[in-house]
């Protein structure tokens, strides 16, 4: 039988107790790392659609125009508003830096986006409902409460560890920037 490499564990009950248990990397750190990444580089290739017109995205003048039709004006400063949400929100969140600001950003523009676009379809995304924008908005305030794993970069600073403290403020903060987007 191969011997065991001491860094890698299945189940955190086998880490040892003390520094060494430092240098263990369980599969709820990896676990936590492939929600972070999936869902963080896909919001921020959402917003590399708004702002840059990447991956057949329509790029800041079109989206700008479409923020328009919503209400939001001018649109082109809700449309980089958006975008850089989407952008610097995801790529926080998949590399674990200022997670709860990251969380807040995405949560914001995901009430942002059930208020105008979604919540008038209904539930499944399949009819355009709030399906997917409430999936983004719970991963990222779970994500604030968990904490974003030891294989972030916010592991070495107190709210990367997770909690009430960082999830009350990734919501409220996303609650209130979405609040005065809403109504301005």
């Amino acid at each position: 039988m191969a011997k065991r490499d001491a860094r890698w564990s299945s189940a955190s009950s086998r880490q040892p107790a003390g520094p060494a248990a430092e240098r263990w990397v369980t599969a709820g750190d990896c676990g936590l790392l492939l929600v972070r990444l999936t869902f963080g580089l896909f919001m921020a290739g959402h917003g590399a659609q708004k702002l840059f017109g990447l991956f057949g995205g329509p790029g800041l003048t079109a989206t700008g125009k479409g923020f328009d039709a919503l209400g939001y004006h001018p649109g082109k400063l809700f449309a980089v508003i958006g975008g850089l949400s989407e952008f610097l929100g995801g790529l926080g969140l998949a590399v674990g830096l200022f997670t709860p600001l990251a969380a807040a950003a995405l949560i914001g523009l995901m009430i942002n986006a059930m208020v105008t676009v979604t919540a008038a379809h209904g539930l499944w995304e399949s009819d355009g409902g709030v399906e997917y924008n409430v999936a983004i908005a719970v991963v990222a305030i779970a994500v604030a409460a968990i904490g974003p794993g030891r294989l972030a970069v916010d592991r070495y600073f107190r709210w990367g560890q997770g909690g009430w403290a960082p999830a009350a403020f990734a919501l409220g903060l996303g609650g209130i920037a979405a609040a005065l987007s809403l109504g301005l």
